[in-house]
């Protein structure tokens, strides 16, 4: 099996970016490889599971060995996700995330050629279920994370994971600055789960406006609802507006509405309309290529560690 920590180790950032519906397609997933972080994209990206094949073909050729992922949504509503998942295991995909729900049967099926998986938690109640399920990693999706983000703070859902879980373990949550990188670390994750910076680059599959908006907005710009999945996400304020809905007096919708991929519940289509983004996006200003994005968050990241020597040299943060 992949040695979780060999995986952390054979990147030049601890990073990981985060599977993004409609958005994250080959070129983008390809693209974050070369620049040394793990590239993911969800299945359903694919319209179809031969179009899917093709694109793991594509991709693994491309890489050159260097990890990727693929996000597996297992919602009931999606009743295509076996056949997804014999394409994944057909292609060796080195890292499979699961969202949505728990199959144990996605950790045997990838477990058996060696993948590891991860899986999608919003507390710490979802955490232990999942890795008694033997899944190898857990994403610790806290407040302010894109698309369908929980509520917790991440000091919070990562102290209480990290009480008992020895596993990889990432941080989602409003991380789109190399320091940002450094403080999931020292909070207790091993890897930074980046999604929403990465809409505003030249390879993601999104509109010119939305990649626009994403550079333009901050987090006061984001609403929290589930009006449009049956499941509370975040989303671009702008993007509301344009659907002709009221940002502030949006209705509650009914989570067992929830169909993914059809935002049945309102004319506005998730995510096609209704834009997602996560509340850490303030420090995006320009759509840039994704080599670029990384470069920046590598060059933070650094600055930031060697701002903790600096502290630690004269004396600022004390050690035993």
């Amino acid at each position: 099996m992949l040695d979780t920590s060999e995986l952390a180790r054979s990147l030049t950032l601890p990073v990981v970016a985060a599977p993004m519906f409609l958005i994250s397609k080959p070129r983008l997933v390809i693209a974050q490889a070369r620049a040394g972080i793990i590239g993911a994209f969800p299945t359903l990206n694919a319209r179809s599971v031969a179009s899917l094949r093709e694109w793991l073909a594509e991709i693994g050729e491309s890489v050159a060995g260097a990890p990727y992922a693929a996000n597996l949504i297992v919602h009931r509503s999606n009743t295509r996700w076996e056949e997804d998942l014999a394409a994944v295991v057909d292609h060796r995909v080195p890292v499979v995330i699961t969202s949505l729900g728990l199959r144990s049967e996605v950790v045997g099926a990838v477990h058996s050629y060696g993948g590891i998986v991860l899986h999608d938690v919003i507390n710490n109640r979802f955490a232990r279920k999942a890795a008694d399920t033997g899944y190898d990693g857990l994403i610790a999706v806290a407040a302010g994370a894109g698309g369908h983000a929980g509520t917790l703070s991440p000091f919070a859902l990562l102290s209480e994971i990290r009480q008992w879980f020895d596993g990889l373990l990432l941080l989602s949550g409003a991380i789109a600055h190399g320091r940002s990188v450094l403080a999931a670390q020292a909070a207790g994750a091993d890897l930074a789960y980046v999604g929403s910076a990465f809409i505003a680059t030249d390879e993601a599959d999104a509109a010119d406006a939305y990649k626009e908006q994403i550079a333009t907005s901050a987090a006061a710009d984001i609403v929290y609802t589930n009006l449009f999945t049956g499941v509370h996400g975040n989303y671009l304020r702008g993007s509301i507006v344009a659907a002709g809905l009221d940002p502030d007096n949006l209705p509650v919708s009914d989570p067992s509405a929830m169909n993914f991929g059809s935002g049945g519940n309102t004319e506005a289509k998730a995510w096609r309309d209704i834009w997602g983004s996560g509340q850490g996006i303030g420090p995006i200003d320009a759509v840039v290529p994704v080599a670029t994005l990384v470069d920046r968050l590598r060059r933070e990241y650094a600055e930031a560690r060697q701002r903790l020597a600096e502290l630690t040299a004269h004396g600022l943060l004390p050690v035993q």
